[in-house]
Formats: structure tokens, sequence, C-alpha cells
């Protein structure tokens, strides 16, 4: 076992570790984020991972060092992505603040309205990725089924196939939720 193994579980191995790539993880840290506090958090957190994971790594792949900064990577990166996600929910309620009960009223019926093509869209999702494709190009964009058979780069009779499969299976998907809307 090398001493780079032990870390997760050998504090003496683990401190030997830290205190030879703490500055260069602070520096890759730095390099991300703008907040002090949140570049002591982000290398911290990454010197946690290491504890948490030192089993997992292979020596076969690489030296500790790449392995480490792998794991730094992954930190920040889910630390950004959580920051993100935070922003986005912020300015979704703050958006909510600006709409009146018109405003409601009228996006409800925009819902309302829209809720036929969202269940065109849920069908399509259903249809293999050739099957879409033709009918897309054929039903959306009006191409023949010989120009859609030249632009997907197959013969006319697979596309032809295709598009006869994929409206039978839209009808099928369609009757089916109606009857089940209808009492």
């Amino acid at each position: 076992m090398t001493d780079f193994t032990r870390t997760g579980h050998d504090p003496a191995a683990f401190e030997a570790f830290y205190r030879e790539h703490v500055q260069a993880v602070q520096r890759f840290v730095v390099r991300r984020v703008d907040d002090p506090h949140l570049a002591a958090d982000l290398t911290a957190d990454v010197f946690l991972a290491v504890i948490d994971t030192a089993h997992t790594f292979r020596a076969d792949r690489g030296d500790p060092k790449r392995w480490l900064f792998g794991v730094a990577r992954n930190v920040v990166a889910g630390e950004l992505r959580r920051r993100a996600r935070g922003l986005r929910a912020a300015s979704r309620i703050a958006g909510r603040a600006l709409l009146d009960e018109d405003d409601i009223a009228a996006l409800e019926r925009r819902i309302d309205a829209a809720s036929r093509a969202r269940e065109l869209y849920r069908a399509m999702d259903r249809l293999s990725d050739g099957e879409r494709a033709v009918l897309e190009l054929v039903a959306l964009d009006g191409l023949t089924v010989q120009d859609a058979a030249k632009a997907l780069g197959v013969r006319a009779g697979t596309a032809r196939v295709r598009l006869h499969r994929a409206r039978r299976l839209m009808r099928e998907h369609l009757v089916s939720s109606t009857a089940e809307v209808l009492p």
C-alpha cells in the first residue's frame, strides 16, 4: 500500500499529502472563484473528498496529483452548479413578484391552450429517433417523404415505413390519452 492510498484512514499520511498539495489546490480554486471565504471552503471540501474517495484512486491511471485535480475540478464544478441553480430559483421567485392576477389568468389560458401541443410532444418522445426525424421533416418542415429520406440518408421505402409507424403510434397514443380524459 502506498502512502497515498492510506490518506483516507491514516491521519499522518493525509497530513503529509495535504501539506504537499494544499497550495496547488488553493491556486486551482482561486482561479475559478472570487470569494476568499468560498475559496477556503472549497479547498477544505476538496480535501474532505480526498479522505472519502482515496480508496478509489488507481495508480494505473496516473499519479495522485492528477487525481487530486480531478477531485478539485468536480468539487468546484458542483459548487458552481449549485450556485447557478440558486440564482435561477431566486430569479424565478423575483419574477413571480411582478405578476398580478390578470397576468396569472393570461398565463393559465396560454397553458391550457398549449396542453394539446404538450401532449403531442410527449407522444413524439415515445417514437424512435428515426421515426421522429421522418415525422418532423414531413409533418412539421413540409418535406416530401423522398426529400426527408435524402436528408436522413436512408432509402425512400425506409422513410415511408418509419413515417407510417410514427403516424400509427401517434394516433394510438392520442386516442388512448383522449379516452382517459373522457368520462
